[in-house]
């Protein structure tokens, strides 16, 4: 067979004559001619979402916040949704739209996974709220995923006690009474890089009684605050703002219950003989078709293994596929949803662990090159293209460009490679050809150097 007959090679000639060079990956950079044939491959979609092939990455950041501007200015997308807890967020979208409080403190207290101690998110917020206080439109920042990193249902119960105070003040002073100290398990150091480590460590540790209280306290807490939904607007004064400052604790309270599942049901890995169930993805798809009750078009920004569309694998830690949030809104919104992956041909990650002296949940960045791609990936095929940065819509692969892209065994998250077919994962792809370190302020013990 000809070279140029082989579908090695058939692909490498079809990427390279679709790809859509990316010139720049700086947000702030004004001419972004080259992103005009992003808004073909959204077309009318209202949500658009993009993952990361790893966190912590410079370039990923810097992709995310170059194209959500340019979805805000050109293509009406009105909110960024990312992969951080959903009663937090508020923090971040408040000092966006009034400028009140600290950008620090937004970043610090509204981020989860300390995915806001970078520069990167820092001047991303800072566009948009120079957007916000200058432009018709303003911008608007929410979080998608379970309270606290994760690690406990705390921040979504404080977030419905804001409301309770002022609409239902004797249940909110049983809840305190009742639901808040239960939560005096957690560790009092809770600064350190990996401290959702030691937080779930003591969550498990608890009694099953204690934990099965917690569980009944957060769920009457949930039923309580939706079901009362009508006589907590009408003790606001009624209308679409007092409905607004109502619908945001009743989200962040059914996170509160999200997250204690989530919790829940790590107490029966051992021993379970049933399936896991991805509870995480699916409450981060419930967030999603909440805020697109007030939103119209959004981007959701996220790992890959959370936007991909297929069910997510990573033997042996986790050896039965899930349904991914991805997954769970392809079904929900069809066509509404166009998936855009990440692909890299190389570089350098952020990592941390950590030392023996190190208190608990703290741990010490350091930087590592990347190993060399897998050669039957899809990260290898498109790197091998000679391509520099670009994006790949994979929906107009002629057949046998489709046979040589499903031949690939899977894409990249970090070293490990998720198997699947790309084209049945993501509509489109992102290609970076060298990948660096996000710019932190994080020092050895997760503490601020600035």
């Amino acid at each position: 067979m000809p070279s140029s007959d082989r579908p090695a090679d058939a692909l490498s000639a079809w990427i390279r004559d679709r790809a859509r060079p990316l010139r720049t990956l700086d947000p702030d950079d004004v001419d972004d001619s080259d992103l005009e044939p992003l808004l073909e491959i959204v077309g009318d979609a209202r949500v658009v979402a993009l993952g990361e092939s790893m966190h912590r990455v410079h370039e990923f950041f810097a992709l995310r916040d170059r194209m959500f501007r340019f979805l805000h200015r050109r293509a009406g997308f009105t909110a960024f949704v990312t992969e951080s807890g959903l009663p937090e967020g508020r923090h971040v979208d408040d000092w966006i739209r009034t400028g009140r409080g600290g950008l620090r403190d937004a970043l610090r207290d509204g981020v989860s996974y300390r995915f806001g101690a970078c520069q990167e998110m820092l001047d991303q917020l800072t566009w948009m709220r120079e957007r916000a206080a200058t432009a018709r439109s303003i911008p608007r920042w929410y979080g998608m995923d379970l309270p606290d990193s994760s690690a406990s249902a705390l921040p979504g119960v404080q977030a419905a006690l804001e409301l309770l105070d002022v609409v239902d003040a004797h249940y909110a002073a049983h809840v305190r009474a009742t639901l808040l100290p239960r939560f005096g398990y957690l560790p009092a150091d809770r600064t350190g890089l990996a401290q959702a480590a030691p937080t779930i460590q003591a969550y498990l540790a608890l009694p099953a009684a204690e934990r099965a209280a917690l569980t009944v306290g957060i769920a009457d807490l949930a039923a309580r605050i939706r079901a009362r939904r009508r006589e907590q607007v009408a003790a606001l004064g009624g209308g679409a703002e007092a409905e607004a400052r109502v619908d945001f604790p009743i989200h962040a309270a059914e996170s509160a219950r999200a997250a204690d599942a989530f919790l829940q049901a790590m107490t029966a890995g051992p021993t379970r003989t049933w399936p896991a169930a991805n509870i995480r993805d699916a409450w981060m798809a419930d967030a999603v078709e909440g805020i697109l009750q007030r939103e119209p078009r959004i981007l959701v920004t996220a790992a890959n293994g959370h936007v991909q569309r297929t069910a997510f694998s990573a033997p042996p830690f986790v050896p039965d596929p899930m349904t991914t949030m991805g997954g769970h809104l392809a079904d929900r919104l069809g066509g509404d949803l166009v998936v855009i992956g990440t692909l890299f041909g190389g570089g350098e990650q952020w990592l941390h662990r950590p030392a023996p002296a190190d208190p608990p949940g703290h741990s010490r960045p350091f930087v590592s090159a990347l190993a060399p791609l897998d050669p039957a990936s899809l990260d290898a095929a498109v790197e091998r293209s000679g391509i520099g940065d670009a994006i790949v819509d994979l929906r107009s692969a002629p057949p046998t460009v489709s046979a040589a892209l499903d031949a690939t065994t899977g894409w990249h998250n970090g070293d490990v490679v998720q198997p699947g077919r790309a084209r049945d994962a993501f509509d489109a792809v992102a290609f970076v050809r060298s990948v660096s370190p996000w710019q932190t302020w994080i020092d050895e013990r997760g503490l601020d150097r600035r």
